[in-house]
């Protein structure tokens, strides 16, 4: 594996940057940045979320979103990456305008990198239409994602989306959604027929339904698995646990991605390292990873 170029499909830019980097922002922004800003195992979903709130609080200027996604690029380049997207949120960054902040994230990757624009669990369908009109007219933008979690207490479904998501692929944008991150599979399959996902993120309950496992397998979707973040987020109890042996079994496309760098202290390598210590993970399976990786990326 030392000499194999990797991928990257799933990185987000507001878990990635250096912590260096971080510290420097946020006290240009007036933000503390405390001692645990790490995950943790089993630290759920939800308070993983809400340490977002630092690293976005210092990334709501251009400059700062392009420095990071610049810094990502050359960590990822390090890390032997040769195929990466960064994803992220520009409607969290309220020190421009969307394109302008979504243009930012495109000179600081200067072609290394797609971009894909998130909307997250609960945001407006008109937003989710906005994203796709700024992504459809630039050439860095590869594709469109729905992040964060969903809850009861949203005003919009994942259901809400299809028309935004249904314009995204008419229009040449990839689609991929966060699913199944420890929500039952049906929430799989409604971003496979209702927003005509390619790839669906984390995805750790597939098996627990068959014909979703069916869907996924005839539409040849991709699964973006995250072991770290998913042990960190209690989805599963550890890596070892990690359905991707099983997976690759019953025929999954999936590649390994590092989801946040810097709250789970992973890169593409590490990752890749610790799946193949998995039960039932062959040199051959580890390979395989790797070739969907690339495969799966979004090209316009």
């Amino acid at each position: 594996m030392d000499a194999t170029s990797l991928s990257d499909l799933h990185r987000h830019l507001d878990g990635s940057m250096r912590l260096d980097t971080l510290r420097e922002l946020a006290a240009i922004a007036g933000i503390e940045v405390p001692d645990d800003i790490r995950f943790y195992p089993n630290m759920g979903l939800s308070a993983a979320l809400e340490r977002f709130a630092v690293t976005v609080g210092a990334l709501q200027s251009p400059d700062a979103v392009k420095r990071v996604a610049a810094e990502m690029c050359q960590d990822a380049a390090a890390e032997g990456v040769t195929t990466l997207e960064i994803r992220f949120a520009p409607q969290l960054h309220q020190g421009a305008d969307l394109a302008t902040i979504v243009d930012a994230a495109i000179d600081g990757a200067r072609g290394r990198a797609g971009i894909v624009l998130c909307a997250l669990y609960g945001d407006p369908p008109q937003l989710v239409q906005s994203l796709v009109d700024i992504g459809r007219s630039r050439d860095g933008v590869v594709g469109i994602d729905i992040a964060g979690s969903a809850s009861s207490g949203h005003d919009h479904r994942l259901h809400d989306y299809s028309e935004a998501f249904t314009r995204a692929r008419d229009v040449g944008l990839g689609r991929t959604v966060h699913a199944g991150e420890g929500h039952p599979p049906e929430q799989i399959r409604i971003a496979i027929e209702h927003l005509h996902a390619q790839r669906i993120g984390h995805g750790t309950t597939l098996l627990d339904d068959r014909r979703v496992l069916d869907l996924v397998l005839e539409r040849e979707v991709t699964i973006e698995a995250c072991p770290t973040s998913n042990v960190h987020t209690g989805v599963i109890d550890n890596v070892a646990a990690h359905p991707i042996a099983r997976w690759l079994d019953a025929g999954v496309r999936v590649c390994v991605c590092a989801d946040n760098t810097l709250f789970s202290d992973v890169d593409a390598r590490s990752e890749l390292t610790q799946i193949a210590t998995i039960h039932g993970m062959s040199g051959t399976d580890v390979a395989r990873v790797i070739d969907h990786g690339h495969a799966a990326a979004f090209g316009r």
